[in-house]
């Protein structure tokens, strides 16, 4: 049945997210905003759901190496696999802001994370502990992001650009597409993360590999889905907003509120992976400024980069 219901998951997840790329640009075409900014917020905050939700429910249960693994498992495949996958189909254009504020704020977002995690080595604590007070730093870091996303929107408004190409459907017609294609990506993504982890936890592989690998892949399935048919449909802006803007959400909100309901103590196996991220969150702003695109070679080389940072993390675990 676990078999049945990820194949069942995978089919819902893909129309979700064609129906909300669809009603997502729509809505941007309508409110004359950015696609940018709809990627970075609408798309980017709906597509971390399950995220949100599986973080948030391990921390509450105590599996601290599934809370931030996911996330930290989540950030690494959307950098290197969801970017590299859109690259390969198309390469993906990426915008002078997004260079210049976005991807600093998300190389920002993980150096923090790092600062705040690694106890032992930057407070001289015997555990790594992500407490409630960093948890309220996080969601402080959070709330910057807000304010910049805000004053993006009042900015574009008043420079009046025109945005890409984008079919424009009724308004009442984009509503129901983006709730629809939300409902499908939270709810396919739900359905695959847990038949997928009934499914791993069933053939022996410990709470952190599964934190790191299917747990991370499927919460990441909306992520990878939605920039994926963006970037088929020649939709630059969204696919890569929505993987800066869902790092950006995945560290400061997620685990913000998953710290401050309940600190999570960081595995010393983990901080391996919080420097792997930091790594590729700065190769990918690199390929980013070069050429103000992530080309198909470039996109190959990322998702390289991933299937061996996988061969490594289960020789490890």
């Amino acid at each position: 049945m676990s078999y049945v219901l990820l194949v069942i998951g995978f089919i819902i997840l893909i129309k979700g997210a064609d129906f909300f790329v669809d009603g997502a640009s729509s809505i941007a075409k309508i409110a004359k905003m950015p696609t940018l900014l709809i990627g970075l917020t609408i798309v980017a905050f709906g597509t971390s759901a399950p995220e949100a939700a599986v973080s948030i429910n391990a921390a509450l249960k105590g599996s601290n190496d599934i809370a931030i693994g996911n996330i930290i498992g989540s950030n690494i495949f959307n950098l290197l696999v969801a970017v590299g996958l859109s690259a390969m189909i198309r390469p993906i254009k990426v915008q002078k802001t997004t260079i210049i504020k976005e991807y600093p704020l998300s190389i920002y977002s993980v150096a923090l994370l790092i600062i705040l995690s690694l106890d032992n080595l930057f407070a001289g604590n015997d555990a790594n502990l992500l407490t409630r007070g960093d948890g309220l730093i996080l969601l402080l870091g959070f709330g910057v992001f807000m304010f910049y996303l805000i004053e993006m929107a009042v900015l574009s408004k008043e420079a009046d650009d025109e945005v890409e190409e984008i079919v424009k459907l009724p308004l009442s017609k984009s509503i129901i597409f983006s709730i629809l294609g939300l409902v499908g990506i939270v709810f396919g993504g739900d359905m695959v993360v847990k038949s997928a982890t009934d499914i791993a936890l069933h053939v022996g592989m410990s709470e952190t590999l599964v934190g790191l690998t299917i747990v991370a892949v499927g919460t990441s399935l909306p992520e990878l889905v939605t920039s994926v048919t963006a970037a088929r449909k020649g939709e630059s802006d969204i696919a890569i907003g929505n993987i800066i803007g869902s790092g950006l959400f995945n560290i400061f909100f997620v685990l913000g509120v998953s710290a401050t309901i309940h600190p999570i103590a960081v595995s010393s196996k983990l901080i391996f992976d919080f420097i792997i991220l930091a790594i590729v969150t700065v190769i990918s702003h690199v390929f980013a400024y070069s050429k103000k695109e992530v080309d198909k070679k470039e996109g190959f080389a990322l998702t390289a980069m991933y299937i061996a940072y996988m061969v490594y993390i289960i020789i490890r675990n």
